[in-house]
This record gives C-alpha cells, structure tokens and sequence, in this order.
C-alpha cells in the first residue's frame, strides 16, 4: 500500500512539473513569437516592399528561435500528456493544420524575399499572410481548448472496414467541426489584436525614432492598445459567462486575489503606454510582455487542475511515473539551456533599423 501510495504521490508531482512547464513554454512562444507574428500583421499595411523587407530584416536574426518553444511545447504534450496529444490534436486538426501552414509560409517567405527579384512581392504578401492566419488560427484553437471536448471509451476505428482493432482507447468522439463556436472564433479575433499590440510595440522598439516604420508603429501602437483592453474585458465577461469552472474560482474564497490581479494588469498596461507616449520603447515593450505574462499565468491557474477543461485533468493525462521519470531526467535540463539561447540571441541582435535595412540586404 505504501508502494502505491509513493507511485502516485511521484505522478502527481511529475505531472504537476511537467503542465508548469508547459505552460511556460506556450508562454515563451506566444510572448516572443507574437511580437514577430504581430509586426507581420502590421507588414499588410506597409506602403511598399521595402518597408516589409526592413520588418523580415528586424527579426532575421531570432525569429526562428522564437518558434523552437512551440515545437517543444508538442514535444512535452507527445512525451507527458500523450492522452491530451493524441486527443486535442483530433479536435483541433483543422485549426491547427492551418495555423501550421501560415507558419511554413512565413518561413519560406523570409528565405525566398531575400533571393527573389520579379517575385519578391509575393513572399512579402506570403510572410504579412501567413503572419494573420497563424495567430488568428492558433487563438481559436486556444478558445475551442477551453471550451473542452467529448470523448468517448472504444474502438476508435471501428468504423473503417477491414480493420480489427480490439484494444478499446479514449478517444475524440466529436466531429470535424466541433472546434467551430462563436467563443473560439472570437478568442482568434482576440489573438491577433494582441499579436497586432505586440507588433506595435516591438517595431517602436527595434525602429530608430523619426524613421517612417517607427511614427507609423507608433499610431498603430495606440489604437491596438484599446482594442486589446476592449478584448481582455470582452474574454473575461465571456468566460465568467459559458465557464462554471472559472467562474467558481473568480468569485470564490479567493476572489480578491483575481481582483488584486485585475488592478496589476491595468498597471502594466498603464506603464507600457505611458513608457510608449514618453518614447520610452524597449521599457513599454517590456510592460506590454508583462501583461501577457499576467494573462497567460492567471488562465494557466484557472484551469488548475485540468490541462483541458472538463477533459482532462493534469493527472488523468499524464505518461505512467516511470515513463515521466525519464522524460524528467533527460530533458528538464534543455530548458535553461533554450532560455540562454533565447536571450543571447536576442542580445545580439538588439541594434535599432531603418526603413533602408531591408531584408535582401542581410
């Protein structure tokens, strides 16, 4: 009994460490890779093709790195919470493959914008594209995640003829379209207001003050910051309104800990917009990635203990102890090492660009 009792005691902590770990890495992703995808969103409005070459040429030299958190994040989803990767990637297929697409194009885009001549208006349009659908797709995603989805015990494929499958699995019982809700659709119009906020501020940040980008940026920076706070407001009256879950923790025992966390979000999105109007660009950068940080944690911790709400929960999910034993072992130690990565990186390429810094030229 003791045995068992320290098998499942070591689950639930594994477990536990490995759903805060992911959740910093989708954190990572969405707050590095965001800025990209939303000075992307802001290339459809460039004048001309050079402006979207000096955007490309402002992230050349860590865009890359910053998508490596997203490809780890499926990784620890395929190696601690294969229930929810088999599963949730059923349900989302269709998002999810699109958003994964837009990706790709951004990608190509930024290898063939360099090299193309007669053609080199198109990868511009494929990088400013591809930059909309991947934060729009992947917000719905997100959206459509909260909302949970049904499953069912059973043979998964009997349904196809021929096959003999005689080992019964949970699994994804819903349709192709069951992803498709007016929350998750507008959850993806929510995600590219932000990646847009982000965009924003990063192109204040990375532009030399009085060059053409940075005073366009500028103006496109306030008019994202109160679509975003119109968003925030939008996502939590929708949320306390179709989610039992988060409703009974909002206004639970605990309810002046998410009021408290309420007025620090408006705090930083205060100080990131003062430090933006004071010209202050690389310090409202940091408060605006503040407040994502506060947003992502607070939803992480709302949905405690599920990793998908009224799915499943962090433990039903789980790999065995010995198979999250030997993830453990082997692959919490790459997660500095990224995070080192990131921020040298970034450090390098931390110089300020012109209009006349275009991509070709790299």
């Amino acid at each position: 009994m003791d045995f068992t009792h320290d098998i499942v005691r070591i689950t639930s902590a594994l477990s536990t460490w490995w759903w805060i770990l992911l959740g910093l890495m989708f954190l990572f992703y969405i707050a590095l890779d965001g800025a990209d995808l939303g000075a992307g969103i802001f290339a459809l409005f460039s004048k001309d093709e050079d402006e979207r070459g000096a955007i490309m040429a402002s992230m050349a030299g860590f865009w890359d790195g910053n998508e490596t958190w997203l490809v780890v994040a499926g990784g620890v989803l395929f190696g601690a919470f294969p229930l929810v990767y088999g599963s949730a990637f059923n349900y989302l297929m269709i998002p999810l493959m699109i958003a994964l697409w837009a990706i790709i194009m951004r990608a190509v885009a930024f290898e063939f914008h360099v090299h193309a001549r007669s053609s080199r208006k198109v990868w511009g349009w494929f990088f400013a594209i591809g930059s909309l659908l991947a934060p729009f797709f992947a917000g719905v995603a997100l959206g459509a995640s909260l909302q949970g989805f049904p499953m069912q015990n059973g043979l998964a494929m009997a349904h196809i003829a021929g096959r003999d499958y005689s080992t019964p699995v949970m699994h994804f019982s819903g349709n192709a379209l069951t992803w498709l809700t007016p929350f998750s659709i507008w959850t993806g119009f929510g995600a590219v207001i932000a990646a847009g906020l982000a965009g924003g501020l990063y192109l204040c940040a990375r532009f030399v003050p009085g060059d053409v980008i940075h005073e366009r940026a500028k103006g496109w920076t306030s008019l994202f910051s109160l679509l975003a706070l119109a968003a925030i407001v939008v996502t939590l009256v929708w949320s306390y309104a179709i989610f039992p879950w988060a409703a009974a923790k909002w206004t639970g025992p605990n309810w002046w800990v998410w009021a408290a966390w309420i007025v620090i979000v408006l705090f930083f999105a205060f100080k990131s917009m003062s430090n933006h109007s004071a010209g202050h660009n690389f310090v409202a950068l940091l408060w605006g990635e503040g407040v994502v940080v506060l947003l992502w944690a607070a939803m992480w911790a709302t949905m405690y203990p599920y990793i998908v709400p009224g799915t499943w929960t962090i433990h039903d999910a789980a790999n065995p102890a010995n198979s999250l034993a030997v993830f453990t072992l082997f692959m919490t130690g790459f997660v500095p090492i990224m995070i080192m990565y990131n921020w040298y990186q970034i450090w390098v390429f931390r110089g300020r660009f012109t209009k006349k810094s275009i991509y070709a030229a790299h």
